[in-house]
């Protein structure tokens, strides 16, 4: 008995080493097996051994190595991939064993690493993978661990989305956001770029969007809530030149990185129709680009069902698709006011001669004109979930940041979704109950809500509806993030959780193992990247 209690002893002594062993990745991978004998000797005579095709993709690789640990790595494009080299690290392609969307294979031996995946995304993925087994240090040479691991995301769709219209930030951050995503391996970077304070994007077609509707006269001072409210009385705004825009667009292509810009309509319009009365449903008002958060029946600021109106929507959507290669546009639809509708007379008018019954189908109207303009181009159209609302043809896509009775209602349609609730997927609201917290509009979604969503609740599997669901993702609305260290306290460490929450099989998920290896992988990385990040995240829970 002795012997047998001992021999049970060294087991889980030898078990228990063998999984503190395993290097902490985030997200948690699908398998990792640690190997037995040596592992691999990276130093700078290490080659990075590519197909021709991932030269780009090699280069960047490198640069993060270099960046990373200070070792820069020779890289050389070969035909044939069986080459033997005294060191170097593998990118093959495979598409035959590597069969699911973004899956790849990193095997550490100790003459080589090879890293194998069928595309671009599943390369940069392990990419990321590989990276975490590295120091964050400048070192001389490195002792990787022999292991195998084999990975691939569980939702095809996984997001993050930025608000630069309420407050814009710099072409380097916005590249700095794609590289946390890139990180985290997010795969789609949905850029909110009009709404009703402020236009960020060049537009030739129609100029004053840019000369007066990219401008604000004064923002906000404090929260939405105070009474009275406070403004700064300081012009704010400006927008991303079509030639700054194609430089993020390469630099998201690089690491695999899906833009799917945002052009809000037929509400969230203050700033096209300041910009262009003649397409408001009064078009002898001189309107101001908003100054204030929250217009939902507050303020006027839906366009108006005419002649100018649509011609404007053909002409810079067709404009939109011309920069953007994304399949997907988003033109939003959320939070159209039906209340200005209702009291225009020319827009009842129109409505009666279109046979639309009500001003439901009067924004299902627009959104179908807007999907019709996309299809000539080529292109699909996601909206948020407001547009399903009437008879929607199902062939545009659903991002729901309502609650599960409202995705259900989409999905019973027909529907395909995004999963973005405000709860807990808003990084806007609040990471804690702490009254000296910084400022957010409302809500609290800690981190451990946020882990634990499950993008696919189980009335979906109930009904036999999970197929609808296809990913999803975290939305950073920026009211009252005027700076991107602003930004990056509310999004970290919470989108790390978001990544892990829609890779990793629900079955895998540990939150206190997350937490472990937050800290011991990612948080040091936030320190890296000269981040900020919310460090209180262990005492405040759903509990809370």
């Amino acid at each position: 008995m002795i012997r047998m209690l001992l021999a049970l002893m060294v087991v889980c002594i030898s078990f228990i080493a063998s999984a503190q062993s395993k290097p902490a990745i985030v997200p948690e991978p699908v398998q990792m097996e640690m190997l037995p004998g040596k592992g691999f000797q990276l130093t700078v005579a290490t080659s990075i051994v590519t197909d021709s095709s991932w030269m780009v993709q090699a280069n960047y690789f490198q640069q993060e190595i270099a960046r990373q640990t200070g070792l820069t790595l020779p890289v050389w494009a070969a035909n044939d991939m069986k080459t033997p080299k005294k060191s170097a690290i593998y990118l093959v392609k495979d598409s035959v064993s590597l069969n699911r969307p973004e899956m790849y294979l990193l095997q550490v031996y100790q003459g080589a690493v090879k890293l194998s995946a069928a595309g671009v995304r599943g390369l940069v993925n392990g990419m990321q993978s590989f990276l975490q087994l590295l120091p964050l240090r400048v070192v001389t040479s490195i002792e990787l661990p022999a292991l195998s691991m084999l990975d691939y995301p569980r939702f095809t769709y996984r997001g993050m989305h930025l608000d630069v219209v309420r407050h814009i930030f710099p072409v380097d951050y916005i590249k700095k956001y794609i590289d946390y995503l890139t990180f985290h391996k997010l795969n789609t970077f949905h850029w909110h770029l009009t709404d009703d304070q402020g236009w960020r994007w060049e537009v030739n077609s129609y100029p004053k969007l840019n000369s007066i509707g990219s401008w604000r006269d004064s923002t906000l001072i404090g929260h939405f809530k105070d009474q009275p409210a406070r403004y700064d009385g300081k012009r704010y705004g400006g927008f991303y030149t079509k030639a700054e825009i194609r430089e993020i667009l390469e630099y998201a292509a690089v690491r695999g990185i899906t833009v799917i810009p945002e052009l809000d309509i037929p509400g969230h319009s203050r700033a096209t129709i300041a910009a262009y009365p003649e397409f408001s449903t009064r078009p002898d008002t001189t309107w101001n680009v908003a100054t204030t958060w929250g217009m939902y029946n507050r303020q006027n600021n839906v366009l108006a069902p005419n002649a100018a109106s649509f011609s404007f929507l053909r002409t810079v959507f067709q404009e939109l698709t011309e920069l953007f290669p994304s399949t997907y546009i988003h033109l939003g639809g959320d939070e159209c006011s039906k209340l200005w509708w209702k009291q225009d007379p020319a827009t009842q008018v129109f409505m009666k001669e279109k046979g639309l019954k009500d001003e439901t189908a009067l924004q299902t109207y627009f959104i179908e004109q807007v999907a019709g303009y996309l299809k000539e181009s080529g292109r699909k159209a996601i909206g948020w979930h407001e547009i399903a609302e009437g008879e929607l043809d199902t062939a545009t896509l659903i991002m729901n940041w309502g609650n599960e009775k409202q995705a259900l209602a989409a999905a019973r349609k027909g529907f395909s979704l995004v999963m973005s609730p405000g709860k807990p997927f808003y990084f806007d609201h609040y990471q804690s109950k702490d009254p000296k917290d910084s400022l957010a509009i409302h809500g609290y979604n800690p981190l451990e809500a946020v882990y634990k969503y499950d993008p696919v609740p189980a009335a979906f599997s109930k009904e036999g509806l999970a197929h609808k669901i296809i990913g999803g993702q975290a939305n950073v609305w920026t009211e009252y993030m005027e700076y991107s260290t602003k930004v990056d306290y509310m999004i970290f460490p919470r989108m790390s959780a978001v990544s892990e929450a829609l890779w990793t099989p629900a079955g895998r998920k540990n939150y206190p193992d997350f937490l472990n290896r937050l800290e011991k992988t990612i948080i040091p990385r936030y320190q890296f990247w000269n981040s900020s990040w919310f460090p209180h995240y262990r005492q405040w829970g759903m509990r809370d």
